[in-house]
């Protein structure tokens, strides 16, 4: 094994650099359940790990368009990666978020040989949802990128088996998400009452608003708020029970979740655990949660902790918010249930980070074996 701490190099998306994050972070500006640095990727550094991240540089307009020209054409972010290409090359494990950042860096070394380049722990997320969209030619330059990642991690059942099926020579693993879950907000059993108070939040393409608003539009007692900023304000029609509320800061975001008695997500069929974050937001806060079984989920909750029901059925999640309407028992048991999955699965941050570092132990440890 290498001796001394492992340099890690975690490289992610334009705006998650450090210097930018810090900033946003003593702000208030980043909204949800975050850490003073993106991911909790810093923990490592308690792990045996010494960690670098990855920088914005500041654009000039022509700069920012060339650099988004070039994303456009390539599906992925190879001028910041560039950007950083020396730190990369520094480094003995390279931890990556999403594919924009892992393809991209993989382009760059592609003549590098691959044992005097640092290892690479490629995290995908919504390329294989994608993957049949894209022109064979884009496939057949994103499969020879891949087939060069020491490991590739997903954070979804459904997402592993389509990883292992199209790359059965690379090492593939699943490595469930997780969030700060340092501070719970202990669930409390709500007053009876007549009203039911509904939060959906989200901004993936998968968000199945139309369906969301079309179970609730107009229900007596009911009152939805939504956070997202890829729903358009026509979305809503007629309902005069449903808002778009527009969150600026952490303080607003947490006074919606106090506000909710229930979180509601409506979700497509995707391979991606489309939103989790939500969900683990939700179970650190208290608060109970419908969500449709889609996604590979149901690897990090069950149905005593999380209400699941059928996609694209407008009755069947209607009446899973009718059930919790009128049983505030119920909606407490699965608040419990869940905030405890969260500390026994160890869904968190810390969880998450550990397995990086436990896969970055045994890729060095794997290249410094003896050779037969």
């Amino acid at each position: 094994m290498a001796k001394g701490p492992i340099r890690v190099f975690v490289h992610l998306a334009y705006g998650f650099g450090q210097r930018s994050w810090e900033c946003r972070w003593r702000e208030g500006k980043i909204l949800g359940i975050n850490e003073p640095l993106p991911y909790g990727y810093y923990r490592a550094e308690t792990m045996g790990c010494s960690v670098t991240h990855s920088q914005d540089k500041k654009e000039f307009v022509l700069e920012k368009l060339f650099r988004l020209g070039i994303r456009v054409l390539l599906g992925f972010d190879l001028i910041h990666a560039w950007r950083n290409l020396d730190n990369i090359r520094k480094a003995e494990v390279v931890w990556t978020h999403t594919e924009s950042q892992f393809l991209a860096i993989l382009l760059l070394l592609r003549n590098t040989p691959r044992d005097r380049r640092p290892k690479l722990i490629a995290q995908s997320v919504w390329l294989f949802d994608q993957w049949y969209k894209f022109p064979a030619l884009k496939r057949w330059l994103l499969s020879k990128l891949i087939r060069q990642a020491d490991i590739l991690t997903v954070l979804s059942p459904e997402n592993l088996a389509v990883a292992k099926r199209l790359f059965p020579e690379v090492r593939s693993e699943l490595v469930l998400f997780g969030i700060a879950a340092d501070r719970n907000v202990e669930p409390s059993l709500r007053a009876a009452k007549k009203s039911l108070n509904i939060v959906s939040l989200g901004n993936d393409v998968h968000r199945d608003w139309n369906l969301l608003i079309g179970a609730v539009a107009n229900q007596p007692g009911w009152s939805l708020r939504i956070a997202s900023q890829k729903i358009k304000p026509s979305a809503i029609g007629d309902a005069s029970n449903v808002e778009i509320v527009s969150l600026r800061t952490n303080d607003e975001i947490f006074a919606l979740y106090r506000w909710a008695d229930v979180i509601a997500l409506a979700i497509k069929p995707n391979l991606h655990a489309s939103g989790i974050t939500v969900i683990e937001e939700a179970a650190v806060l208290g608060v109970p949660v419908i969500c449709s079984n889609i996604g590979g989920l149901r690897a990090y909750f069950s149905g005593a902790e999380v209400r699941f029901v059928p996609p694209q059925d407008v009755n069947a999640l209607r009446s899973a918010i009718q059930e919790l309407a009128n049983d505030p028992a119920l909606r407490l048991a699965l608040a419990q249930k869940a905030q405890a999955r969260m500390g026994r699965a160890d869904l968190s941050s810390e969880s998450f980070v550990r397995r990086h570092v436990e896969m970055s132990r045994e890729l060095l440890a794997l290249d410094e074996a003896p050779k037969p």
